[in-house]
């Protein structure tokens, strides 16, 4: 009896022809899609800055949706941050590495002497801690002043930046517990703003208080600024925790980089 060529046990089912060419394809995609990033990464094939994983950050680009991404590759490698921090134009002097107690001290460090904004103190920053600032003041900060008053930020008021001490859980430093990202220079709390025309906003005064009748629907200009300002700097830092957090931040917002992320 002759068999049907459907019933040869020799010849391929259609569902096993099937899975082998969806393996092939697969694997075929896989080599395109590896061929087009070795190409990109080794500058065979040229793409726009801004559409390349691979390319340096550009501190003066809009934000676009690597900028995270290339954001956190420079703030990886000193040399890398660096080369990023140069081109903003800010104003800073090297620190030497510093130890100073166990868990306290900094490397890859500067003292900002200019940022775009007066800072009143020089503020002593590990690099990426300088480098998330410039992008949260160029992109976040100065957008939201022209948005709300019509003119930029002149000055950002700070309560400091390197401190030895444990994490503060509003009664002060807690003993025995972790140490507070300002002690390796990797903290900054900014506790208001002045305009260019001299307008002082503060956190402590502007900030609209949780569960208040206006801090979900608020039309004061200030108070918009610093909601844009918080939220915009939770695209550039780790941690942003603002008053809505606890009592100990009442009066200003804490911007960290290297921590957990957290936006609060």
């Amino acid at each position: 009896m002759a068999l049907n060529p459907s019933d040869d046990p020799t010849e391929p089912s259609f569902s096993s022809r099937k899975r082998w060419l969806g393996k092939a394809f697969a694997c075929a995609t896989l080599a395109a899609v590896l061929l087009g990033a070795w190409a990109v990464a080794t500058g065979r094939l040229g793409i726009p800055d801004r559409f390349n994983p691979w390319a340096p950050l550009d501190v003066s680009a809009p934000p676009g949706w690597l900028t995270g991404y290339k954001l956190s590759r420079a703030r990886s490698e000193p040399a890398r941050c660096l080369a990023a921090l140069a081109q903003t134009g800010m104003q800073y002097d090297l620190l030497p590495d510093r130890v100073t107690a166990p868990g306290c001290g900094f490397k890859n460090a500067v003292r900002l002497r200019s940022a775009g904004v007066r800072l009143g103190t020089a503020p002593s920053l590990s690099c990426p801690m300088a480098l998330s600032f410039f992008m949260w003041e160029r992109h976040a900060l100065q957008p939201a002043a022209m948005q709300h008053f019509g003119q930029p930020v002149a000055a950002v008021e700070h309560l400091g930046s390197y401190a030895c001490r444990n994490v503060n859980r509003g009664e002060g430093a807690v003993p025995g517990a972790s140490r507070s990202r300002h002690a390796t220079a990797d903290a900054l709390d900014v506790a208001g703003l002045t305009l260019a025309n001299g307008r002082r906003i503060t956190v402590l005064q502007a900030w609209p208080r949780s569960g208040s009748a206006d801090a979900a629907s608020t039309h004061d200009p200030a108070a918009l600024l610093l909601r844009d300002a918080h939220r915009g700097a939770c695209r550039f830092f780790n941690g942003v925790l603002g008053p809505d957090y606890n009592a100990a931040h009442r009066d200003h917002l804490h911007l960290e980089t290297g921590g957990y992320d957290v936006c609060r």
